[in-house]
């Protein structure tokens, strides 16, 4: 019995550990994780929470200053939101389908409604103000 009650704990703890990770998404991941654009040519939310989704490139210099950024307030708001990350490079349909013209651009996406994109560089506490008026989370 000890055994179950230790083994479930730790099994919680690293599903809750992953659920604090920002996660980074591919288009396939995206259809299933956010809007599946092929089935629903208008904006249709598939994910259960609010979400912030970061597109950006490797050689981008603000997308690198934010990046810390966005693993401490994942961190911070456990699995109040999730956040997740675009590479640009490597998913340009997906770029295209957001009209991502600057990078960083970053969607805040409430659990009900549209989202809203914001670009540019933001400090924590900018992104806390972000998260708070438009996904309406607190810590």
């Amino acid at each position: 019995m000890k055994k179950i009650i230790i083994t479930s704990i730790f099994l919680f703890g690293i599903l809750y550990g992953f659920s604090q990770q920002v996660t980074f998404l591919n288009e396939k991941s995206f259809k299933e994780n956010v809007w599946d654009f092929e089935k629903n040519s208008e904006w249709k939310f598939a994910g259960d929470k609010p979400m912030i989704i970061d597109f950006y490139a490797d050689w981008c210099r603000p997308c690198k200053m934010i990046a810390p950024h966005l693993k401490t307030l994942q961190k911070e708001y456990g699995s109040k939101i999730q956040i997740y990350k675009i590479n640009t490079d490597q998913n340009k349909k997906l770029a295209q389908l957001f009209k991502i013209r600057s990078i960083p651009s970053l969607l805040f996406i409430p659990a009900n409604g549209k989202y809203k994109q914001v670009v540019g560089y933001r400090n924590v506490k900018q992104f806390e103000e972000l998260i708070s008026s438009i996904l309406k989370v607190e810590k």
